[in-house]
């Protein structure tokens, strides 16, 4: 029997440190103070944690499978073969008889 990691617990996860990253360098790097100098907007709190999302929950959801990955290739170095053989046995009952 081979243990393995579920991925998608992983991927949430990793999805989850993306949104707190993007939420984090939100509110740290305060650049929503003055316009933009390409394209001349000025940008609320909201739509630069959106943007940030956006870069941040597939980068961490990529590193989130990467860590299952890891985790899947360390618990594969352990496993070992076993054989199982089933057995089929009748007992016969006394009212049978």
């Amino acid at each position: 029997m081979r243990r393995s990691p579920r991925y998608g617990v992983f991927f949430v996860l990793g999805a989850g440190v993306g949104i707190l990253a993007a939420l984090i360098l939100t509110f740290v790097f305060d650049g929503t103070a003055e316009k933009s100098p390409t394209t001349q907007v000025l940008y609320s709190t909201s739509q630069v944690f959106g943007f940030l999302c956006l870069v941040f929950i597939p980068v961490g959801m990529a590193l989130g499978g990467v860590v299952a990955l890891i985790f899947d290739r360390s618990f594969a170095r352990r496993t070992h073969e076993v054989r199982i053989e089933h057995e089929h046995v009748e007992i016969a009952h006394p009212d049978d008889e």
